[in-house]
């Protein structure tokens, strides 16, 4: 059995603002660290697979740092921090299978919705190096995708939630493809499973001393205290903190740039409007004083035409009076 742990990185808002005692085992940096460290790495990867799958596993053999580009860089690749080779017990009629655990933290709404595609993202990138060429498909690898997470993913208050592919037409025929993905909602309250992992799932969304209500959760508690007291993690987390802060300060530094871009846009298009503004103000005068000055014309022509329609009726009139005398 492979265990793989994706550190893909917690964008929540409140991320890396904790301090390390404070983290749970659901922030990614406590968590990865947990995985990867040499002292006991190994012992809470054993602790965890057994709650989560209510069994024992074989050997264990952790390989941090495995990333799985895309096929160019136009694809989206994977990274997975933590690479854990097990195998089966002896005599274990188990095949030997990949799973990879991730906590995950981030609820807003557009992440939850594509939750089922990212797990299916995982699953193919996983599928596309577990099998060797010229393998047969018998031999391609048994993958689990475990998220556990704070909030219900589907709404339906369940503890586990279990994704298996199926035919539609047919629900009750076996079709075991070797995919499995497994949603753990720490808060939910429907469903069968083990008191052990109800009580994990809480203990890792709380990772407190009061929390930790059973011996094999007393035994990960004393190593969280111990990784948290560790001088190289602490020094690690400061790096991941500076690391997020000079991200956040391009951010920000990139943002007044763009802010200042904008501004300068804006003004220049105020200045375009002005000028347009009184481009239309100096038209609108040169066409009022136009239309004045035709007025003026259309003034005085009327006045012509007037005269000369008195003096027409003068001249009619004269040649009336003298036609009557002449009668």
């Amino acid at each position: 059995m492979e265990f793989w742990y994706a550190f893909t990185g917690d964008r929540s808002k409140n991320a890396l603002k904790k301090e390390l005692k404070n983290l749970n085992l659901l922030d990614n940096f406590l968590f990865g660290t947990m995985v990867i460290h040499p002292d006991f790495g190994e012992e809470f990867v054993r602790l965890l697979l057994k709650t989560i799958f209510n069994r024992d596993f074989g050997r264990i053999t952790i390989i941090p740092q495995k990333e799985y580009p895309g096929a160019d860089t136009n694809f989206h690749g994977a990274r997975l921090d933590v690479y854990v080779e097990a195998g089966a017990m002896e005599g274990s009629p188990e095949d030997a299978s990949v799973i990879d655990v991730e906590p995950e933290q981030n609820d807003r709404e557009k992440y939850v919705e594509v939750l089922p595609q990212r797990t299916r993202f995982y699953h193919a990138k996983i599928d596309a190096v577990s099998l060797k060429s010229g393998a047969g498909y018998q031999h391609l690898k048994k993958v689990t995708v475990v998220m556990i997470v704070p909030f219900d993913p589907f709404g339906k208050d369940r503890i586990v939630y279990t994704i298996r592919n199926m035919c539609q037409e047919e629900p009750g025929m076996a079709y075991d493809d070797g995919a499995r993905t497994i949603f753990l909602y720490t808060k939910g309250t429907r469903g069968r499973s083990t008191k052990k992992l109800r009580e994990l799932l809480h203990y890792m969304e709380d990772t407190t001393e009061a929390n930790a209500v059973n011996p094999f959760l007393q035994k990960i508690h004393r190593m969280v205290e111990k990784v948290k007291m560790d001088k190289e993690v602490s020094l690690d987390y400061m790096k991941i903190f500076e690391h997020e802060e000079m991200i956040r300060d391009e951010g920000r530094e990139e943002g007044r740039k763009e802010e200042m871009a904008n501004t300068e846009r804006e003004r220049r298009r105020a200045e375009e409007a002005e000028i347009k503004i009184m481009e239309a103000k100096q038209e609108a005068s040169a066409a009022k004083q136009e239309v004045s000055a035709i007025n003026q014309r259309l003034d005085q022509a009327m006045k012509k035409i007037q005269e000369l329609t008195d003096k027409l009726f003068q001249l009619e009139n004269g040649e009336g009076i003298t036609a009557a005398r002449n009668g």
